[in-house]
């Protein structure tokens, strides 16, 4: 069976592949009832390190933020774990090279406002993304045209206790996790990441989008 033949939780069609994130692939699926469009990222149930139903859960987590997609439905189908999500637009990084890589500086300034808002929320929420890179902000569609939405939490993290608030302990010699061009220096020197590392890579996400390259990184 291939993945077009498959049923996502008895009324989800899948279609054409659209994309592909740390831990899966992303597909355009057809509500069957309704008609309407959504996204699938699929994942093989074989996977040497699953990530789709941590995913799902920080999601669920962050549910009912501005920016964040909405999770329909997860489970397992044949051998793959599936994941329900908002269909949404083109990312930044799309948009970047559909504007030969050059935003004005007005429209870098727009999309920091919006960024240090979605980022301020997950941590607001107890997690750190881990992977703040062009690629995982997407546009919207329709009505929500203009807004910008944060994808791909495989990576995720919580860095504090969501009760008592009490921080993860400062730790040494951590393995590269994320993006090489984007992450901070602290994470290339192998120190445990915390908000401030999400801070600086957004930082050189907008640094990417004003000069449209980082000039020394990856």
């Amino acid at each position: 069976m291939t993945t077009m033949d498959l049923r996502v939780g008895n009324k989800y069609r899948i279609g054409r592949k659209i994309g592909s994130g740390s831990f899966g692939d992303i597909y355009l699926g057809t509500n069957i009832i309704s008609g309407e469009e959504i996204a699938i990222k699929l994942e093989s149930v074989k996977a040497k390190h699953p990530q789709l139903e941590y995913e799902a859960r920080v999601y669920k987590s962050l549910a009912g933020g501005v920016g964040i997609p909405f999770v329909r439905w997860f489970g397992t189908e044949c051998d793959y774990n599936a994941m329900v999500i908002d269909l949404l637009g083109p990312s930044l990084e799309d948009l970047f090279n559909f504007c030969n890589r050059k935003f004005s500086l007005k429209t870098v300034l727009l999309l920091a406002d919006q960024l240090i808002s979605r980022i301020e929320y997950i941590h607001a929420k107890s997690f750190i993304h881990r992977d703040i890179k062009p690629d995982n902000f997407l546009m919207g569609i329709g009505k929500r045209g203009n807004q910008v939405n944060v994808i791909d939490f495989g990576l995720a993290k919580k860095y504090r206790d969501p009760k008592t608030h009490f921080h993860i302990p400062y730790r040494e010699n951590k393995n590269l996790t994320g993006t090489a061009r984007y992450a901070s220096i602290n994470t290339h020197l192998g120190v445990e990441q915390s908000r401030r590392d999400d801070m600086e890579s957004l930082g050189y996400v907008m640094l990417y989008f004003c000069r449209g390259s980082l000039p020394g990184r990856v």
